[in-house]
């Protein structure tokens, strides 16, 4: 299956979501949307990893065309990776549909038929 358009997760420490949309946009990504959440890191992955988790978590969410996906985490990672203070992972999921995204997006609704 084609997918035309994606959605990048990135999971930062409180307070660095905007970091992370400060090095998103440049590389194509338009907005995104930020939710607040709580981690659950277990004291062994602290271990493992060398590193103190916060707690307290943004979740930043990107819905991207599929051709800026890789720009945009590039740059989320080199803005906010797991070695830097927002200790930041991304990943990005496939999407199948979109509605009311981009100029002719009530053009295209009425094309499938789900505007009128």
């Amino acid at each position: 299956m084609d997918f035309q358009h994606e959605v990048i997760i990135c999971i930062v420490n409180e307070g660095y979501s905007e970091v992370a949309m400060d090095a998103a946009r440049p590389a194509g990504a338009g907005g995104g949307t930020v939710m607040r959440a709580h981690g659950t890191a277990s004291p062994e992955a602290e271990k493992y990893y060398g590193i103190t988790v916060s707690p307290h978590k943004e979740i930043v969410m990107i819905l991207t065309d599929k051709e800026h996906r890789n720009g945009i985490m590039k740059a989320l990672y080199a803005a906010c990776g797991p070695t830097l203070p927002a200790q930041g992972i991304a990943f990005a999921l496939p999407v199948d549909g979109v509605a009311g995204l981009g100029e002719n997006s009530a053009a295209k609704q009425q094309e499938n038929g789900a505007g009128a």
